[in-house]
């Protein structure tokens, strides 16, 4: 990343803004949780199966390390690549897709914008403003891959064991595994040229 106070200062930012809509999330979810009789561990767990709440978690670790160790490799281009692209498909994603699904109001509202606008914009912008100084090699989208397949094998996983899906595309018992694998190779085509676009902003620069 281009070294500069206004860049490690906009890193900060970010990483700040992503954590906040994490925690808020998480407190929402844990005041939920509670009510109906369950515990913090419950809560972490029901979190940990959004791709939304673990890329805000990328984002934010990423962001944070690019503001307070800038020559670490979680601060890489390849690494800070593949968390922008995740999080700008988690607002793209979630505008296409889950935005009819339901209608929240008061601090989840809050919450959800955060989540799948407010932070995917930034990070963005961030990328396009202050571009990796060294552009990921060519094969990196690819590579980045690994993220949401990882995701999707640990879905499938948790929702085989518990029988609960976080997202209605992954919704086994609804569509089967046939629907499901397509619509698994359906994002990850999306988010492999998400990955090569986002490469190529910053090799043209």
């Amino acid at each position: 990343m281009r070294s500069g106070r206004g860049s490690r200062f906009a890193a900060a930012g970010l990483a700040l803004l992503a954590a906040c809509a994490v925690l808020l999330q998480a407190w929402l979810s844990l005041a939920l949780v509670r009510g109906q009789g369950g515990g913090a561990g419950q809560a972490l767990w029901t979190l940990a199966g959004y791709f939304t709440i673990l890329s805000n978690l990328f984002v934010a670790l990423t962001a944070a390390a690019q503001a307070l160790a800038p020559g670490a490799r979680l601060a890489g281009p390849s690494v800070r690549g593949c968390a922008t692209t995740a999080i700008v498909l988690v607002g793209i994603g979630y505008h296409l897709l889950l935005r009819q699904v339901w209608d929240p109001q008061g601090w989840q509202r809050v919450a959800d914008d955060l989540l799948h606008y407010a932070v995917p914009a930034a990070a963005l912008l961030h990328w396009l403003a202050f571009p990796p100084r060294e552009p990921p090699p060519a094969t990196a989208p690819l590579r980045w891959l690994v993220y949401p397949l990882a995701y999707f094998g640990w879905v499938l996983a948790r929702g085989a064991w518990q029988g609960t899906y976080p997202y209605p595309f992954v919704d086994v018992p609804a569509l089967g595994y046939a629907r499901v694998a397509f619509n698994a190779v359906g994002l990850a085509i999306a988010f492999l040229a998400a990955g090569a676009l986002l490469r190529w902003t910053a090799v043209r620069r």
